[in-house]
């Protein structure tokens, strides 16, 4: 019941259309693990059609190692950035919901409320 209840509450979107058009011929997930720190590959991961990043992890300061191209950003609720500043117009955002605590926290951002 709390699921659906909170889907109601959800606008039906598709993807955006220039996602929706995007034929993923070339794409990289990069994850937040800091492996990349030093490796000077952000030129050639911003050359991918489609660019996944995980979590939060900082591009600014470090797009010369992770590139600043991002397609879609997935995270857990808890890695979900806090500032709406932090959420690029041009990017998809994809909250991984889990546990029935992410749940939670989705009803209480699509109601405006405190969680």
């Amino acid at each position: 019941d709390k699921l659906q209840n909170l889907l109601e509450l959800l606008p039906e979107h598709d993807l955006p259309e220039d996602l929706k058009s995007k034929h993923c011929k070339r794409c990289v997930v990069i994850g937040s693990g800091g492996i990349l720190h030093g490796s000077e590959l952000g030129h050639l991961l911003n050359q991918f059609d489609i660019v996944i990043r995980l979590n939060d992890a900082p591009v600014q300061g470090y797009t010369d190692h992770v590139g600043n191209k991002t397609t879609i950003r997935m995270t857990y609720p808890e890695g979900a950035p806090l500032s709406e500043h932090e959420y690029h117009p041009s990017s998809l955002f994809v909250a991984v919901l889990f546990k029935s605590v992410d749940f939670n926290w989705l009803q209480a951002m699509v109601k405006n409320e405190t969680l």
